[in-house]
């Protein structure tokens, strides 16, 4: 598989220098920069891939376009923002861009509670306490109908939660939830949160994924022509959030967005940890079974703790999914490619440990250089080992 690293651009503390030391030889990046529903000049493409290649790498995953909210709602620049996030995808193949991971869900990208969680070896590691997300929602936001959502006794523990906090530690789960983690297009104070998650009131996982349908009716086709993959990443958390539906959080949400638009180009991101922290999901069983559409990979992977719900990273390869037979299907679906001419399948670590000299500086929340590095590591001996193994 391509190795490959998450890079944030120029404002990323790793610089691509770090990254050419990593054994990584692709880049995962972005144009952060442009705000949702723009499109993104031929010219600024461009650039930053020259910047890229002149560290001796190569871009090989954008991560991500963000969709604006109105395509997610239905909204007044539902059209007017798909048609040019299609015409970013067509000026990202101008420049020799062919992968596109992407994802859809509501208001908040991926979420955590808990960005330095102590792990017994001393590293810190990021955490979804689901008495804290409790605690945040009932309690902090007052989301109407939160309540209503939850048994007595998830109520208390909740409660509980919060008067173990002191005012800082209230102000940081605020932080955490509502500040926007790396990848986050969007940052919110509670007042416009709150307004935005009123813009969903009457949209149901049935009216989200009918959103979906006429996103994907409308991009696909265009990347189809123009040759580039789009990867949709899962949920994260894979489940309703603040009373907003998700809609790529399982396996029968994958096949069904899958056979929504069945174009090649129409494809996933394999995200071992978002679609790990259900015990529903079968994480080696999907990557067996949608093998030929998987266009990229996130092999980081989550540890799910005794309530069902909450859940931490994990080491890469020390998780609660089978991390060897994931990369064994991985790799016998690239050796399968490879047979027919067919492009290779990047893959990165994600949401390393802080470790070491990175607890003492700056780094974003899950890029973390050296723990990253460590998971790299392991993927790549875990990579190795199947590949002599396999017949």
């Amino acid at each position: 598989m391509e190795h490959t690293w998450r890079w944030f651009g120029p404002a990323d503390p790793i610089t691509l220098a770090d990254v050419r030391q990593t054994g990584a030889t692709g880049v995962v990046t972005a144009l952060h920069e442009i705000p949702n529903g723009e499109v993104w000049p031929v010219e600024a493409i461009a650039a930053r891939r020259r910047e890229v290649e002149a560290a001796g790498l190569t871009w090989s995953v954008v991560e991500s376009i963000p969709v604006h909210e109105d395509v997610k709602q239905g909204g007044p620049r539902a059209a007017e923002a798909t048609a040019a996030w299609a015409q970013t995808v067509r000026n990202l193949a101008e420049c020799g861009l062919d992968v596109v991971c992407w994802n859809f869900m509501p208001v908040l990208d991926w979420t955590r509670t808990d960005l330095a969680h102590r792990m017994p070896d001393g590293g810190w590691a990021l955490r979804f306490d689901e008495d804290a997300y409790a605690a945040f929602d009932l309690f902090v936001l007052r989301r109407p109908g939160a309540e209503a959502e939850r048994t007595p006794e998830e109520v208390a523990r909740a409660r509980a939660h919060l008067d173990g906090l002191d005012a800082e530690g209230v102000r940081r789960l605020e932080r955490t939830v509502l500040a926007g983690l790396p990848g986050s297009e969007e940052h919110w104070d509670l007042d416009g949160f709150r307004a935005a998650l009123g813009a969903y009131d009457g949209i149901g996982p049935d009216e989200l994924r009918g959103h979906l349908r006429t996103f994907l009716e409308a991009v696909v086709p265009v990347a189809q022509t123009v040759g580039v993959r789009l990867a949709v990443h899962p949920d994260d958390p894979p489940r309703p959030l603040f009373g907003l539906p998700r809609v790529v959080s399982t396996v029968d949400d994958a096949a069904w967005l899958l056979d929504a638009v069945p174009l090649p180009a129409n494809g996933l991101t394999l995200c071992v940890g978002s679609y790990g922290s259900r015990p529903d999901n079968d994480v080696p069983a999907m990557a067996r079974r949608f093998a030929r559409r998987i266009w990229f990979a996130h092999l980081r992977d989550v540890t799910i703790e005794a309530d069902g719900r909450s859940f931490h990273e994990a080491v890469h390869v020390g998780g609660g999914s089978d991390m060897v037979a994931v990369v064994s299907a991985l790799v016998a679906e690239e050796r399968r490619r490879a047979a027919e001419g067919g492009p290779r399948l990047p893959m990165r670590p994600d949401h390393g440990h802080r470790l070491l000299d990175d607890q003492r500086r700056t780094t974003n929340p899950g890029y973390s250089l050296i723990g990253r590095l460590k998971g790299l590591a392991e993927l790549r001996g875990l990579e190795l080992a199947v590949q002599h193994l396999l017949p």
